[in-house]
């Protein structure tokens, strides 16, 4: 398998081994069942040394890619030294933690997601228990139910033993890669607690894990331990990148793009006019995050929550829940906890 040279006019998923500049090659791997369809590693090497930034999700097909995509550079699973893993979610760590216990390669990862890693590491733990309790609190109820039909309620954690720690917590700042080639990291808050992107001055490149994403809006504060004002977060670290120099896009989901200042610049507008939108179905009765979820479309085909799957739907409500709370916390709701149901209501 020969690199191909990036273009922005092929279908980003399709396998293979893309150049997206000198030393750095996209890799997309496959994902189970999900929406994103595949996410994208990145491979950075020098001809000797090999850094791969995000691994994949821990599946045969994944591997089998990844390992056919690295022949094309002349490389073998064996020869990465080190996975740099922009956030904790399971396509971008847990085939690193595969590999590693094969190979013996270093996983580095944002300190600050040490808590939702060891969270995510007890086998006890019910999958998405943390997002059941959240949703009971915004009055969703028939989410709840709809997922324990589809999900069960007594399934317990199968994938707790790929959450192992990492060899080393990142923090900001400059980190060697290669010889003579530095990244800078930057903590993104947001999408996860520890989320970072890459900065690559040597060649003018942003990977960007899942903070920013050229075609879709990234979920919010996803994650077993939820943070106090996920959507805060993830604001004031899309400001953060957008105050950068602006760069190519190397995004988790979709393909490379030329800017990441014009896709901020449409994240913090979308987000403008969600908290707009759902602020506005307070002011017109409704009470709860559920309810004013329902009376909003979803994504670009303007769907209706009931339209969805219970996994989005969750996603939803739980985002609408997000951005009701920064209008509290920016005082333009006011909230109080009724019988565990947060309930608003215009400042």
């Amino acid at each position: 398998m020969e690199p191909l040279p990036e273009s922005s006019d092929r279908n980003w998923t399709e396998p293979g081994i893309y150049e997206v500049s000198t030393g750095v090659y996209r890799i997309p791997l496959p994902l189970p069942n999900d929406g994103l369809r595949a996410v994208n590693v990145y491979a950075v090497t020098d001809g000797e040394k090999l850094v791969l930034v995000d691994s994949g999700w821990a599946l045969a097909d994944a591997r089998q890619q990844l390992a056919d995509a690295l022949s094309g550079i002349g490389a073998e699973l064996a020869d990465v030294s080190e996975f740099l893993v922009t956030h904790v979610h399971r396509d971008h760590y847990s085939q690193a933690v595969v590999l590693r216990r094969e190979f013996g390669s270093k996983i580095a990862l944002g300190q600050d997601e040490e808590p939702s890693l060891k969270v995510s590491g007890n086998p006890d733990r019910l999958p998405m228990e943390a997002q059941v309790d959240l949703l009971f609190k915004a009055g969703a109820n028939d989410v709840v139910e709809a997922l324990a039909r589809e999900f069960g309620t007594d399934r317990k954690h199968t994938e707790a033993d790929l959450w192992e720690a990492p060899d080393e917590w990142l923090t900001p700042g400059r980190r060697p890669i290669l010889p003579g080639r530095e990244f800078d990291v930057v903590a993104t808050p947001g999408h996860t607690a520890g989320h970072v992107v890459f900065v690559d001055d040597t060649a003018d490149l942003l990977f960007s894990g899942d903070h920013v994403l050229p075609h879709i809006t990234p979920s919010i504060g996803f994650q077993p331990v939820p943070a106090e004002l996920p959507l805060n977060d993830f604001i004031d670290s899309l400001r953060l990148v957008r105050a950068m120099p602006d760069r190519r896009m190397l995004p988790a989901h979709g393909p490379v793009s030329e800017s990441v200042h014009t896709r901020v610049d449409e994240l913090l507008d979308h987000h403008r006019q969600r908290l707009e939108t759902m602020g506005s179905q307070i002011a017109a009765g409704a009470s709860t995050a559920f309810e004013a979820a329902h009376r909003i479309g979803w994504t670009r085909r303007n769907r209706k929550l009931s339209e969805m799957d219970s996994f989005n739907q969750m996603l939803a409500v739980l985002e609408t829940a997000a951005h009701l709370d920064l209008l509290v916390s920016q005082g333009k709701l006011n909230a109080q906890t009724v019988d565990g149901v947060r309930h608003y209501t215009v400042a």
